[in-house]
């Protein structure tokens, strides 16, 4: 499996710190944010990764992170000139793709628990398809929700619904077979002008394709996309580094745990 890393957009609701910079470059605590999402891929031992972000960003990321040799993985680079929703990602990253299973982060979500490794990896080896990773939260109408049948499967996601079937938010992290590149590309675009998720979602529930792994117990995932959500985080990562002694996204020190240096 590789991983594509979705980091552009305009950040528009934390203007007017983004108006000149690209929101995953912000700091959460002692690192840039974008540290947090590479993280997760590596986790899971994912080592091939394309980012995606602005033409007017790309450059920052190229000299922060340059090809990733230095971590013992590979990183490229892609321009996504005009943000038109998350599945465009398979598409402009179509030919890093080829035929692969891929796995997508956004960059402005954290993964953090000490199982989370152990977590991914094996949703790695058990993907068939696609997975989403759920996350009980207390206002589910902000996100994209699961709907789950009786027997406890998944049969609809709903985007920030009034009524929300379940209090299972879908994160950003989601792992595609080989074919949502096409799937992506078959997507009609909704009311504001955008390919959804969701929609990319339903489509393999609709096939009997689509698992999802809930995360909980000692698991956090946090989405930094405001200010508050942005204090947040800082402080779950410092509480973290400084108490429970437990880096989080040492992207160096990941890479030795995970033997990607001895290569």
């Amino acid at each position: 499996m590789k991983g594509i890393i979705l980091a552009g957009g305009s950040g528009s609701r934390l203007s007017p710190i983004t108006d000149v910079v690209s929101k995953q470059l912000l700091p959460i605590y002692n690192k840039p944010m974008i540290f947090y999402p590479l993280s997760t891929l590596m986790l899971s031992g994912i080592r091939e990764i394309l980012l995606i972000s602005t033409p007017r960003d790309l450059p920052s990321y190229r000299e922060l992170l340059g090809d990733g040799s230095s971590l013992g993985i590979s990183i490229t680079y892609a321009e996504q000139p005009k943000p038109e929703g998350l599945p465009q990602a398979f598409i402009i990253g179509e030919e890093f793709i080829a035929g692969d299973s891929i796995a997508l982060v956004l960059g402005d979500n954290i993964f953090h628990g000490p199982r989370i490794s152990e977590i991914l990896k094996e949703a790695v080896l058990e993907h068939n398809g696609a997975t989403v990773f759920g996350y009980s939260v207390t206002d589910p109408e902000r996100f994209g929700v699961a709907e789950f049948n009786e027997a406890g499967e998944i049969v609809g996601i709903l985007e920030k619904p009034e009524k929300p079937p379940s209090n299972f938010a879908v994160t950003g992290l989601y792992f595609y077979d080989s074919d949502v590149s096409g799937r992506a590309k078959s997507l009609s675009r909704s009311e504001r002008g955008e390919l959804e998720i969701s929609e990319l979602n339903q489509g393999y529930i609709e096939d009997g394709r689509l698992e999802m792994v809930r995360l909980g117990g000692e698991t956090k995932w946090l989405d930094t996309g405001t200010h508050d959500s942005l204090l947040e985080a800082s402080i779950f990562v410092q509480s973290e580094e400084i108490t429970g002694g437990k880096p989080v996204g040492d992207l160096r020190r990941i890479s030795e745990l995970m033997g990607y240096l001895n290569d």
